[in-house]
């Protein structure tokens, strides 16, 4: 079942592997975090959150799933964007709401498009991350996704450029792993809850090590086609520690057909 996904991962990991054993240093707080033969921290390893973003940034009372499916609802979960509000322009708030009361058909991750970046990372799912002194890729379970983070000092490239995963550009601010992501498109969303963005976004990332299996990820959103000012959101990274533990996958597009709100097993004809 994860035969190439699994393939992909090894034959990478081995490559870092090669160019630099990671060796203990002390992080933030005195913390020893695992650092690569270039000093930095190595953020390798396959990590998860442990929150409800994916269904809503903000805060989120508990609802039942369509169809008032008990095995589909929606857990409660407390919001993760600083101060819990995003900062709409009036018109983009009006389509926030529409987004919301149509959720079940307009949201992006119903048709198994890339859910872009930052939603990637908080979407129920693992993902694994591979680095090297001068790039980094992640690996998702979502979709055999892929993305690809350069630590040369090279630049984002000319654009517009329209992108579902961004061009993402890292550098280093002491024990802090900085990510400038450019060159959007207009078709993802932030959630299930129908936050949404313009091809104007631009996001500034920023993992740190709390300890060894922790990560505090940060992400600064900027977009003054959709927002009044930037507004922030932050969340734990955690890593999988489970014997054998490996990235598996996630087909969307197999379960095609699949009408939601139905019972497991039952089917409608494709879209």
């Amino acid at each position: 079942m994860n035969g190439r996904l699994t393939r992909w991962a090894v034959g990478v990991t081995a490559v870092v592997a090669l160019l630099g054993v990671p060796v203990a240093g002390q992080g933030a707080g005195g913390q020893a975090v695992p650092r690569g033969k270039d000093g930095h921290p190595d953020f390798s390893g396959i990590w998860q959150v442990m929150n409800g973003a994916a269904w809503n940034l903000q805060d989120q009372n508990a609802e039942p799933g369509p169809h008032s499916a008990p095995w589909l609802g929606i857990p409660a979960s407390r919001g993760v964007v600083e101060g819990n509000e995003i900062p709409y322009q009036p018109w983009a708030r009006k389509q926030k709401e529409e987004n919301y009361k149509n959720r079940r058909t307009l949201d992006p991750e119903v048709n198994c498009y890339l859910p872009g970046v930052p939603r990637i990372t908080y979407m129920p799912f693992p993902f694994q991350v591979v680095q090297t002194p001068n790039y980094i890729a992640i690996l998702y379970e979502y979709v055999h996704t892929v993305r690809h983070i350069f630590v040369d000092g090279s630049g984002h490239p000319e654009g517009p450029i329209d992108w579902w995963m961004g061009d993402s550009r890292g550098r280093w601010d002491g024990d802090t792993l900085v990510v400038s992501v450019r060159h959007f498109n207009d078709s993802t969303w932030f959630d299930r809850a129908g936050n949404f963005h313009s091809e104007q976004m631009q996001l500034t990332e920023r993992y740190t090590f709390a300890d060894e299996d922790t990560i505090r990820y940060e992400v600064t959103v900027e977009d003054p086609k959709v927002f009044t000012r930037p507004w922030k959101m932050s969340m734990l990274l955690y890593r999988h520690k489970e014997p054998n533990f490996q990235l598996l996958e996630h087909e969307c597009y197999a379960f095609d057909g699949v009408a939601v709100g139905t019972r497991p097993g039952d089917r409608i004809a494709p879209r």
